[in-house]
């Protein structure tokens, strides 16, 4: 259209170095195993910074010993902004660390960042978010993505496709076989919209609620279980009065074991695949029962790398 104004593009280097001695990124993004890894590490952390998979590109990764560094365009100012609020508040590096302890399957990889766009340091200037975004802005794309993130993509959509095919396959064979004693969503399918969530300053991968932490809430939550299942209920139909009401009834004889176990299981089958961990750690929190979130969590034998 005659007089419209050009697409807002820029460019950044985001600089990534682990401060573990162990730990060298450069040489885990060289090996053919590992860095299929660190590639998706980068891109779901990328993706959490301005809340969509599209909102920054990676245009190249460059080993420079002992950094990795990673060519970023933008195509929209208030993506850049959502970036830049998301590394400014920290909560990017938490998303990176969280993201390559997941993904390499490893203990906390702890890091050092910084952003650069042409010769301007971005971390000197991250109070000033509109200088920020001006620098950037200024130096644009001098490339399209190469060939090897190109690979790295397809490999990615790929993956998620044959995991998502494998579950509603399994999902066609079991159906018939579902009853009130299976009731959790099948591991590694499509994940929720919330892909992670913040817990005492650290960030967790969002997942669905497992057995396992089905039955320590059940241990642990003793006489609080209707308060958590009240807190539930603001998101849960399934949980709408007089339900809770009725199962400690219905449960009395049982136990506060069994009657939380019901009121979860309830909230599980309702929900499917929405029942994630982050909803019940947020219900958990709302009642004072921070210990039994630290519990599910595992952060009780979280070791730190020395």
């Amino acid at each position: 259209m005659a007089g419209s104004s050009p697409p807002w593009t820029g460019s950044a280097y985001l600089f990534l170095q682990s401060t573990c001695k162990t730990i060298a990124l450069p040489s885990l993004y060289e090996s053919s195993q590992k860095k299929p890894c660190v590639f998706k590490a980068l891109k779901l952390a990328l993706a959490d910074s301005t809340g969509s998979v599209n909102g920054v590109d990676m245009l190249k990764v460059h080993c420079s010993h002992p950094h990795l560094i990673v060519q970023l365009r933008f195509c929209k100012e208030e993506n850049c902004r959502r970036f830049l609020q998301s590394y400014r508040e920290g909560a990017l590096q938490k998303s990176l660390q969280s993201h390559l302890q997941l993904c390499l399957a490893t203990t906390m990889v702890p890091l050092e960042v910084e952003l650069k766009a042409g010769s301007e340091h971005l971390d000197k200037m991250l109070k000033d978010e509109d200088r920020c975004l001006e620098c950037i802005y200024r130096e644009k794309p001098d490339r399209l993505p190469d060939e090897e993130i190109m690979e790295l993509e397809e490999s990615l959509k790929s993956l998620v496709l044959h995991q998502s095919t494998n579950n509603n396959m399994a999902a066609k064979d079991c159906s018939s076989l579902q009853s009130p004693s299976q009731p959790y969503p099948p591991q590694g399918g499509s994940l929720p919209i919330q892909l992670t969530f913040i817990f005492q300053g650290q960030q967790f991968d969002n997942r669905t609620i497992t057995p396992d932490d089905h039955q320590k809430f059940a241990k642990s939550v003793s006489k609080k279980w209707k308060q958590v299942g009240r807190s539930l209920q603001k998101s849960c139909r399934a949980l709408r009065d007089p339900v809770i009401d009725n199962l400690a009834l219905e449960y009395d004889r049982e136990g506060l074991y069994e009657q939380a176990y019901q009121m979860l299981l309830r909230f599980i089958q309702s929900e499917g695949k929405k029942a994630t961990i982050a909803r019940l750690i947020a219900a958990l929190e709302e009642n004072g029962l921070v210990s039994l979130a630290e519990e599910l969590l595992g952060l009780h034998s979280t070791e730190d790398c020395s």
